[in-house]
């Protein structure tokens, strides 16, 4: 028997060529959260990968980024198997992410959705409790065609182009489904996991999360909004994209869905306009590569064609000098804290060009993290039939606009919220779409590598959810800047940048992930994008300029 040298956070050790990973960190040091994969050499894998070659492995815990993907994917899993069992002949489609778990359309032959939901989640709890095995298998590309022909067609025309011959499987009671990702040893791991009525369908609510009612939110609209603009488009699942991009079809889906941003853009500018002057302040914010930039410029058109003149005031000329910038707890500047803003500069300035004031606004040198001279400073003044355009983070956030009148702001939340989905029963990260949207403009324009991005990109998310995000239900508008084709798009773009990662650096586990997804779909050009899309911000060919 062959032995193979295995390096562990706590030691060296060797183990026989073919050991299950899973095997190797039981014996290791246990602190108390539950291990649910692992990584080797920085890729992401389940518990029952087996070693066959000196490599390096960590564990991967419940309660860390990754190990709360495979919980959720596997709870998933659970959910489709128990509903297939109890209700066979209803049928659960994955919708948008809401704040503390998954929505579910529901269709088919059900009881009414209170009755389903507690049903559910006791068959739910009880495969919990005991731990129902996750069976994990393989089969040839043939067979894996002939199963989903009959139980999911949209699964078999997603094979159409899988880029093996052979399609790893995964099967919990009744239900089986193609593996996009490791997934637990069994399903105690989901114990915490409730199902809730959220009607016209279900909810999966996470462990520790409350679901609550946004029914009626600007998120949920949003959400409502894409998935009509979608079905327009006839795209719902990623096999919907590849066969329209495969039978020659996508320019029109690329002219539709531009079209559709362009309507709704517009909207937003006849919105404004109907306040009959009233709007003084336009505040926009979102989350890191959502197309701010791009937006604000297609927005000042639109008003533009209103009769308004925008005037575009940018937060970072508001920044304090580098010295007297924050720090977060390890150490670092925190460019994204509101304290990063010199708020009693800002808050007079504003005040004054809203009252149609002349002033002089700085300007700031990040280069040199300090503001420059004021001899260099811009004068301004906001005209009778002007509005003032503000781009930021902390847009929306009241403490920034505090000294202006409700009746005189106009607050948009913009954000790329996918609506496309792998299939009926596994879904897109929202936020993968946007790193990959950042991969690609920082590899093009910024001079950072992929590797960097990714890094990087746990703190940004951070970030968001503690400046951002608390805010978004402050809008008055939400605008998604998400476009059916842009992953089909971006994939010729990521996937060369994604290979740059070095070996065994730890952006592999990220990376690795984002090249196995752009794996399911066909890719598309560029040609046929117009220089006014929000992408182009993050490809190139922009009609606009951002310097």
């Amino acid at each position: 028997m062959a032995l193979v040298k295995v390096m562990l956070p706590w030691g060296t050790t060797e183990v026989v060529d073919g050991t299950p990973v899973g095997e190797i960190l039981s014996a290791g040091p246990a602190n108390g959260d539950e291990v649910v994969a692992a990584r080797i050499n920085n890729r992401l894998v389940a518990l029952d990968a087996r070693i066959e070659a000196a490599c390096e492995v960590t564990a991967v815990k419940a309660h860390s980024s990754e190990g709360e993907e495979v919980v959720r994917r596997t709870a998933a899993l659970l959910l489709h198997g128990v509903c297939r069992q109890l209700f066979p002949e209803a049928r659960l489609k994955v919708g948008q992410s809401l704040r503390g778990g998954y929505y579910y359309a529901v269709s088919g032959q059900h009881p009414d959705l209170k009755t389903m939901a507690a049903a559910l989640h006791e068959g739910f709890c009880r495969e919990t409790e005991t731990g129902r095995q996750i069976i994990r298998h393989e089969v040839s590309l043939e067979a894996a065609i002939d199963l989903f022909e009959h139980l999911d067609p949209a699964k078999a025309r997603l094979l159409r182009i899988w880029p093996s011959h052979r399609v790893p499987l995964v099967t919990c009671l009744d239900f089986t489904d193609i593996r996009h990702g490791p997934y637990a040893l069994h399903a105690r791991s989901a114990r915490g996991y409730r199902i809730e009525p959220y009607p016209p369908g279900l909810i999966l609510v996470f462990d520790g999360q409350q679901a609550g009612d946004t029914s009626g939110s600007s998120l949920f609209r949003a959400y409502a909004e894409t998935r009509h603009w979608n079905e327009q488009a006839g795209i719902a699942t990623i096999a919907d994209l590849n066969d329209k991009v495969l039978d020659g079809t996508i320019n029109g889906v690329i002219q539709l869905t531009e079209g559709q941003h362009e309507k709704k853009i517009a909207g937003l500018a006849d919105g404004i306009a109907s306040r009959g002057g009233a709007i003084r302040l336009v505040c926009v914010a979102g989350p890191s590569s959502s197309g701010k930039t791009t937006f604000v410029k297609r927005l000042s058109i639109q008003l533009k064609v209103c009769g308004i003149t925008p005037q575009i005031l940018s937060m970072d000329d508001y920044y304090v000098d580098r010295e007297a910038t924050p720090k977060d707890e390890d150490g670092e500047f925190d460019f994204e804290a509101l304290e990063a803003i010199d708020l009693p500069l800002f808050h007079e300035q504003l005040a004054d060009l809203v009252a149609g004031k002349e002033i002089m606004t700085p300007v700031y040198d990040f280069k040199e993290g300090k503001r420059r001279p004021e001899a260099r400073w811009r004068k301004r003044q906001l005209k009778e039939n002007e509005v003032l355009l503000i781009e930021g983070i902390h847009g929306l956030n009241p403490v920034l606009t505090q000294s202006i009148p409700t009746e005189q702001k106009y607050r948009i939340f913009i954000n790329a919220l996918t609506q496309v989905c792998i299939d009926d029963h596994n879904r897109i990260r929202t936020s993968d779409v946007r790193l990959l949207r950042r991969i690609v403009r920082d590899r093009r324009y910024r001079g950072y590598s992929p590797a960097e991005t990714i890094v990087r990109w746990p703190k940004v998310r951070e970030g968001e959810e503690k400046h951002i995000f608390p805010f978004q239900e402050l809008s008055d508008s939400m605008f998604n800047t998400a476009l059916a084709y842009e992953t089909s798009l971006l994939k010729g773009y990521a996937t060369r940048y994604l290979m740059e990662i070095p070996p065994g650096h730890p952006a592999q586990v990220k990376g690795y992930q984002l090249r196995r997804s752009l794996d399911l779909f066909v890719s598309v050009g560029s040609e046929h994008v117009p220089p006014t899309s929000i992408l182009r911000e993050f490809i190139g060919g922009s009609g606009f300029s951002y310097s």
